[in-house]
């Protein structure tokens, strides 16, 4: 099993900002844990990467946030917490982001059978202390796996 200890919050930032560094255009991360556990914050690391840290925000109520990274590729930061059915999901066209950045979705779990084949599930969750965090990689797909020894090896 791939695992990771976060120490802190800046650790959880740390790690966003090394997946910012091999993720490309067409890639899927699910991320899934408790509210309040730091998915957020993953993000606000992921950003950092390309200088946007201060941009990162759940897009709880919005459902999507578009970040343009660079000029030929976006973050599509999406939080389905809100969402009862895929329908939802389907609704609101979000399959249809998957092939045109990179995307990170929140909750994922409950548009699970909408995913690509392939994408990386990020599980988050608390430690003994108040900033330390578990973080459990489950990758679908052998490039995903491959990218999450990398990290984890830097």
């Amino acid at each position: 099993m791939l695992e990771y200890n976060s120490n802190s919050i800046n650790d959880t930032k740390e790690l966003g900002r090394k997946f910012a560094e091999k993720l490309a255009k067409g890639d899927t991360i699910v991320l899934t844990g408790d509210l309040g556990v730091g998915k957020t914050v993953f993000v606000s690391g992921f950003l950092s990467y390309y200088g946007k840290e201060n941009e990162a925000a759940s897009p709880t109520f919005t459902i999507i946030n578009e970040h343009n990274l660079k000029d030929d590729l976006s973050l599509f930061h999406f939080d389905v917490y809100r969402f009862d059915f895929e329908d939802e999901f389907t609704a609101i066209g979000g399959e249809e982001f998957f092939e045109k950045g990179i995307c990170i979705v929140e909750w994922g779990e409950k548009i699970r059978n909408l995913l690509p084949p392939e994408y990386l599930e990020i599980v988050i969750s608390r430690n003994e202390s108040e900033e330390e965090r578990h973080i459990e990689f489950k990758p679908k797909g052998k490039r995903y796996e491959a990218i999450v020894k990398e990290v984890l090896s830097l």
